[in-house]
């Protein structure tokens, strides 16, 4: 798999703790090598993370704490089409402290859900495998995640801490079958994978970057709330209400 698809498995021989990397083969090789190997799985739950793991969005927080008023509204300018969801993303990350106090501060200030630990134990003892799809930084991620001791498979845009750059987000290898342009993580061709090697997916969301992928999946298997609940309302699409992750793991499990 992509060296960037972020998860807490082994695969011999290939990887370290965390990243799936195999340098003897191309990328996109990878993985449909893999792919052709795996066995395929009953079901994977593929949910977005800021704002439908957690209630608060990592970028906004930095906006209300870390952001001189008279900074440009980046998402404004994203939603006008002049600049895309990634160059936004980066713009507010550079503003995010380096001190871990502060890093502490703004993690615990997105609230994570807090059965998150127990909901996704009781997704895997029924079968789901978890797979976190995120526009935003597997930084963060990766850490709220393995602290309330959820095994996940992890995709996200790469990104490190800098002093005077705040958190330096990076793009995923063009070369990664999960490679957008825009978003840096393609969404719906992670869905995508996951409805070729699943017998069952859904999926689970909030913003604009949720609408492709959540209309990949069938209306039971599609949980939405905020801006991606209000859109696929506008266009007449069934789909599952939910206000805390939470509800998701017991509608499912």
């Amino acid at each position: 798999m992509d060296p960037h698809i972020q998860g807490f498995r082994r695969s011999r021989g290939c990887t370290s703790r965390i990243r799936y990397s195999c340098p003897r083969f191309g990328q996109k090789q990878t993985t449909w090598i893999l792919t052709a190997f795996i066995p395929k799985m009953h079901k994977i739950l593929v949910s977005d993370y800021d704002g439908t793991i957690t209630d608060k969005n990592f970028y906004s927080l930095l906006a209300e704490r870390y952001v001189p008023a008279d900074t440009p509204d980046y998402f404004a300018q994203y939603r006008e089409g002049r600049m895309s969801h990634f160059e936004a993303m980066a713009a507010y990350f550079a503003f995010a402290p380096t001190e871990e106090q502060r890093l502490e501060e703004l993690l615990a200030a997105s609230q994570a859900d807090p059965d998150l630990g127990v909901s996704a134990a009781l997704l895997r003892r029924s079968g789901w495998e978890l797979w976190v799809v995120s526009a935003g930084s597997s930084w963060y991620v990766e850490r709220v995640l393995s602290r309330a001791g959820v095994a996940a498979t992890i995709y996200s845009n790469p990104g490190r801490m800098e002093n005077g750059r705040g958190l330096v987000l990076e793009k995923l290898d063009p070369s990664s079958p999960y490679y957008s342009a825009s978003l840096g993580v393609d969404k719906s061709a992670v869905v995508l994978h996951a409805l070729h090697i699943a017998e069952t997916v859904a999926f689970a969301g909030d913003g604009p970057p949720d609408l492709q992928p959540a209309l990949l999946v069938r209306p039971g298997l599609r949980f939405a709330r905020g801006f991606l609940a209000e859109e696929l309302r506008a266009r007449g699409e069934v789909f599952q209400p939910f206000s805390r992750w939470s509800e998701i793991a017991r509608e499912l499990a």
